[in-house]
């Protein structure tokens, strides 16, 4: 049974630690980690079966077979090297953190060497399977369209750098367009699924981003339209935000838990 330390404990960390602690995942949970000490041992309460410590990154990276992130760009940036030098196994959710060749590459070139498995979950979106089958034959062009409720958004740096304040939003206004390179950077809680898709697609300078700020707006809302030699893709996915946190869709959350679940089930389905 592998080992599995989680970096994060908000609700799609909390999720996961759930999972296991139900047997839905076949696994022990080693340890969890949250700069939130209130964080981390809300998530210990709510577990009746599993016991993991409370201990660092640096741990897991001694003890753990599997590493998932699920806290920031930072986290990914900061131990994800290091996980795959021990030829640990790491899951991301803050693929934004992606957007940065030089350590993209390197992460890429360790873990061949030494083994290890970098998982990314398809996230809030669906249609990552056709994207890459279509990116095979060629791929002229990829938007993606972001709508999200006004509490989705609030803290995001580019809003902050360029004086855009949402409470004066009374109707759905278009606040970032542009490659997805510059989106994650400035919606670094926001766009994860820019990066999935980017890593999919034709690669984060030319995925085009667009994040539309909507105050009568009750879901996540991502619109994906794809053009290529093989024809032309349009995917609409409406997700109800976290109960804990409106900045992260539930299909995220559900997305970890099925990427986990095929890691560690013995009879795999599907691609």
């Amino acid at each position: 049974m592998i080992q599995i330390g989680i970096i994060g404990c908000g609700f799609i960390g909390s999720q996961i630690c759930l999972a296991i602690d139900s047997g839905a995942i076949s696994a022990n949970l080693f340890g969890i980690f949250d700069f939130s000490d209130e964080k981390a041992d809300a998530v210990l309460k709510q577990l009746q079966s599993a016991a993991p410590k409370k201990c660092t990154p640096e741990e897991m990276i001694e003890s753990c077979d599997l590493i998932i992130e699920c806290a920031s760009q930072d986290a990914v940036l900061k131990y994800a090297l290091p996980a795959a030098e021990k030829g640990i196994d790491m899951m991301v959710l803050s693929v934004g953190a992606f957007q940065n060749p030089v350590f993209y590459e390197t992460l890429k070139k360790t873990a061949a060497e030494t083994g290890s498995k970098i998982y990314i979950p398809s996230g809030a979106i669906a249609g990552t399977d056709g994207l890459k089958s279509a990116a095979a034959a060629g791929i002229s062009s990829v938007s993606v369209t972001t709508r999200k409720p006004i509490s989705g958004l609030a803290g995001s740096p580019y809003l902050i750098e360029n004086n855009i304040d949402l409470s004066k939003i009374t109707e759905p206004m278009l606040v970032f367009e542009g490659p997805a390179a510059e989106a994650v950077v400035g919606f670094p809680k926001n766009v994860n699924v820019c990066a999935t898709i980017s890593l999919c697609g034709i690669g984060f300078d030319k995925t085009t981003v667009r994040i539309i700020a909507d105050p009568t707006a009750t879901e996540n809302t991502h619109e994906l339209d794809v053009y290529g030699d093989f024809g032309h893709m349009k995917m609409t996915i409406e997700n109800k935000p976290s109960p804990q946190n409106p900045k992260t869709s539930y299909l995220a959350a559900l997305s970890a838990v099925s990427t986990l679940k095929k890691i560690t089930d013995p009879i795999q389905i599907g691609v």
